[in-house]
């Protein structure tokens, strides 16, 4: 087993994943008694993108991991890191919608 160089843009990706991991556990601790389904909507959206972006992180730092004879492994990560940062992009796109489809309902 062999790590490669890592450069900024890895670095940047770490600390991406411990906000991350810190959004997530703020998000878990601001739960309220009375949440009603527009604000509990909003918070999973929220968690989705947060628990998307660190699954596309992970998938990042597992890439520079060299295995010998793991070509599998590697293209089912860089798939698995495609997708997750797509859903990321469709649940922060999703979150503005939602609030806007929220106050035209409510004039």
């Amino acid at each position: 087993m062999q790590i490669q160089n890592l450069n900024f843009s890895d670095a940047i990706a770490f600390i991406s994943a411990i906000a991350c991991i810190a959004g997530l556990l703020l998000l878990s601790g601001a739960n309220s008694a009375e949440v009603n389904e527009l604000e509990e909507a909003e918070q999973n959206l929220l968690q989705m993108s947060f628990t998307y972006w660190l699954l596309y992180c992970t998938c990042l730092g597992l890439q520079k991991i060299t295995l010998p004879d793991w070509e599998v492994l590697l293209m089912s990560l860089k798939l698995t890191a495609a997708l997750s940062y797509f859903l990321t992009f469709a649940c922060i796109l999703c979150l503005p919608l939602h609030r806007f489809a929220v106050r035209q309902v409510e004039e």
